[in-house]
């Protein structure tokens, strides 16, 4: 059972909670040892109350799921884990999160941990129902996971950095929806929602979401440049990168991947490469220029 539950909690999705780190990066202050343990206990807030969202949407999607051609394997899905075990992990999870949230000594933390549970509990009883509503919901949550670094650490986030956010949001939403309905077929899905969606609608909104994120990208780097006394253009490099893995999704999306966002990331090797170059850039233009 505790395998069966580990799966159920998945801790892959973690990897989207790395956005926790993105305003306190981008403000400087993880060199500092304080902000940082900070930022990593409101990392591991999101990642708890995260997992406990995940086993209640599985709970709620289980007669779903098993129509689903691989998320009939999920462990509540295939009976590996009890409805009655999911059912308390489910409540222990939030409530931790909130508790762990606690300990950066900041009421804010909580309230954005809280905001998170709320919407995803509303998302997965009602919000996922609503075509293009479902599609800001899960990004919205996205937006709260960066908000949630920046209380955390009392730190502003800029206009363009929150634009930023949420068009790129939308962006790996979209995308995920693209490939569900790529791979079940037109008129088939097995989200309320997807019988909505056309693969043409998607491809636009797709395109929309994707110069959204690089345009309000570009005009936050140059923003950032011009309080850089560095002879290198660090932050406008930093655009490089980041426009190569928006087109190298793209591409991923258009051969068939993308359902699994994190399973792209952790396994395609030129975004991996172009992460981290964008990671080394965007670090010197912060911490070292």
């Amino acid at each position: 059972m505790i395998e069966a539950l580990w799966r159920t909690a998945r801790p892959k999705q973690w990897l989207k909670n790395v956005l926790v780190f993105a305003a306190p990066g981008a403000a400087g202050v993880l060199d500092e040892p304080g902000d940082l343990a900070r930022t990593i206990i409101a990392f591991v807030a999101f990642c708890l109350a995260a997992s406990g969202i995940y086993i209640w949407n599985d709970l709620s999607d289980v007669e779903a799921d098993r129509m689903h051609p691989t998320k009939r394997n999920r462990p509540i899905a295939s009976g590996a884990l009890s409805v009655g075990a999911a059912r308390v992990a489910g409540t222990v999870l939030p409530i931790a999160a909130l508790a762990v949230a606690a300990l950066t000594g900041r009421w804010q933390t909580v309230g954005v941990v809280a905001a998170y549970l709320a919407l995803t509990v509303a998302y997965s009883l009602w919000l996922k129902q609503l075509a293009v509503i479902d599609l800001v919901a899960v990004a919205s949550g996205f937006v709260l996971r960066a908000a949630g670094g920046a209380v955390a650490v009392d730190v502003p986030m800029s206009r363009w950095f929150i634009l930023c956010v949420t068009f790129g949001s939308l962006f790996i939403v979209a995308g995920k929806r693209y490939a569900e309905l790529v791979a079940v077929g037109e008129g088939a899905g097995t989200r309320r929602t997807l019988d909505t969606y056309s693969l043409g609608y998607l491809r636009m909104f797709l395109a929309v979401s994707c110069g959204g994120a690089l345009l309000s990208y570009c005009v936050w780097a140059f923003e950032s440049a011009e309080a850089s006394t560095s002879g290198v253009p660090w932050d406008e490099l930093s655009i490089v990168p980041m426009l190569v893995a928006l087109f190298r999704y793209l591409l991923v999306l258009d051969t068939g991947g993308g359902g699994a966002p994190e399973e792209v990331f952790l396994h395609d090797r030129i975004l991996q490469v172009l992460g981290l170059s964008w990671a080394v850039i965007f670090g010197i233009a912060v911490y070292a220029a």
